[in-house]
């Protein structure tokens, strides 16, 4: 058996599916958590113990048994403590979104490259069942030219969501907007992964049903570098909370998702290379569509029972990135990356405050 890699998890809200993810992986070791808030690390400690706690980030950076850390602080707080972690020698694993401004978010790049540590950004959408397929048709031409996008994130939030020990969500100095800076960032990179670089955006954003100082619905228009347009609207008025839909139209075929779900895949010719890349049986449109549908269909918790050993969510990423320290390799998405969807996001909010289109370089 080789060596584990020492895990620990800063901030214990959606922290706790780090920690757990951490703890699943065959190659790591949760050693610790760091919190302000000790009952929340208690948890944590009665699921998995042994695991270490500590309430000051500079004395978790003094454990020697960490290797990585995964940074899961509220969003305007990411750049600062990745880069404290990684000039005290830990790998970095942060969350979404790499931080609130591309200015902010380079440090983590800086600093990387300064100190020669591991930087990974958690966007794990990319990895649901139904989205690789997706990305290889998009790739390998098999929806001719994707002309249109549309991609709606339809949440649902209650007011306490932005109170309490929460009350930093909805804030523009630490969560850097509302529903589509937190709830709709995933949905904007698998927007820009999918359908490529950005060149305009127009945009309206407002507050219908929650007491914030950020948006609570956004709606816009994207025009992308191939010619391509979409629409992306996001909101966390949509009760109970709905869908999240990802629709991809080509000259030869359409797809349509909800997450993790493959609803439609349409396409006008049938191509054995495309086949042959995903292993597919079928011979014909219509079969390829059936397999798909079978396959992609019902989520990753049931292609994840039909492929044992397939990893989605969180785990996905803690896996991907534990196993770039061991393989002296670059994590899945590296900061620079992660930085496409915040741009994109920050576009919005200054063409819905200036009323302008905003063109990037």
């Amino acid at each position: 058996m080789g060596r584990k890699v020492g895990y620990a998890v800063v901030g214990l809200g959606i922290g706790k599916a780090h920690a757990d993810a951490a703890a699943a992986c065959e190659n790591a070791n949760l050693v610790a958590v760091c919190d302000l808030v000790q009952a929340k690390m208690d948890k944590i400690v009665e699921k998995y113990p042994g695991t270490k706690t500590y309430t000051d980030f500079d004395e978790l950076m003094k454990d020697k048994d960490v290797e990585v850390v995964s940074i899961c602080l509220p969003s305007a707080m990411h750049a600062e403590y990745a880069a404290r972690a990684m000039r005290a020698g830990k790998h970095v694993l942060v969350e979404k979104p790499v931080d609130i401004t591309p200015e902010a978010a380079k440090l983590i790049e800086e600093v990387r490259l300064e100190t020669g540590m591991k930087a990974g950004v958690v966007h794990q959408n990319r990895n649901n069942v139904d989205m690789l397929p997706l990305k290889k048709a998009i790739e390998m031409g098999h929806l001719g030219k994707v002309f249109m996008g549309t991609f709606a994130v339809k949440w649902y939030r209650k007011q306490s969501y932005y109170e309490g020990e929460q009350a930093w969500h909805g804030t523009w100095a630490m969560d850097g907007g509302g529903s589509l800076m937190n709830q709709a960032v995933h949905t904007v990179d698998l927007m820009q992964w999918l359908m490529g670089d950005v060149v305009s955006v127009t945009s309206h954003t407002d507050i219908y049903n929650h007491d914030i100082e950020t948006e609570d619905t956004t709606v816009s228009i994207l025009r992308f570098r191939s010619g391509a347009v979409a629409t992306f609207v996001s909101t966390t008025c949509a009760y109970p909370g709905l869908s999240t839909e990802i629709s991809i139209y080509g000259t030869g075929g359409s797809v349509e998702a909800d997450q993790d779900v493959l609803k439609t895949w349409k396409v006008k010719e049938f191509s054995e290379e495309f086949a042959e890349e995903l292993g597919l049986d079928a011979c014909d449109e219509e079969e390829e569509e059936e397999e798909m549908l079978a396959r992609y269909g019902k989520g990753n918790p049931a292609y994840q029972a039909e492929h044992p050993g397939t990893f989605v969510g969180h785990r996905s990423v803690v896996e991907d990135m534990v196993n770039a320290v061991l393989e002296d390799r670059d994590p899945q998405i590296l900061p620079l990356e992660a930085i496409k969807p915040v741009r994109i996001v920050c576009a919005v909010y200054e063409s819905a405050k200036t009323g302008k289109t905003i063109y990037f370089d």
